[in-house]
């Protein structure tokens, strides 16, 4: 994404949904998050179940210590954490439910028509 995308200002979790789903354009970055996000859940619901608050730890580790790097790596932006971190928790939630739904095409259309409007260039895949 280029630095025009970067820092915007929103007025509502609603404008700011397509601008969240067009910064996991590529489906790729769309299943880490998915896998570290419920790799997480599992880890920490498994030492909670044992008595063992520490893996509660486990959530944020293994779903931003995965998300993260496939922004830079994959998708070559910067996560939307960094500029709006409670809508973008909402927003991967919301962004899981619809691919465990078998949604992930809605947000690739999602994602395709945000960064067509913004002039950004439309991944492939």
């Amino acid at each position: 994404m280029t630095e025009k995308s970067e820092g915007r200002a929103f007025g509502s979790y609603e404008e700011f949904w397509p601008y969240y789903v067009a910064m996991h354009s590529k489906a790729a970055t769309r299943w880490v998050h998915l896998v570290g996000t419920l790799t997480g859940v599992a880890v920490t619901a498994y030492g909670l179940a044992r008595g063992r608050r520490r893996y509660a730890l486990a959530l944020p580790v293994l779903g931003y210590g995965a998300a993260w790097p496939a922004h830079f790596l994959i998708e070559g932006n910067n996560p939307a954490t960094f500029g709006h971190p409670l809508w973008s928790l909402r927003g991967d939630a919301q962004m899981i439910r619809m691919m465990l739904a078998g949604r992930d095409a809605e947000l690739a259309e999602t994602a395709a028509k945000w960064l067509a409007a913004e002039g950004e260039p439309v991944a492939d895949f």
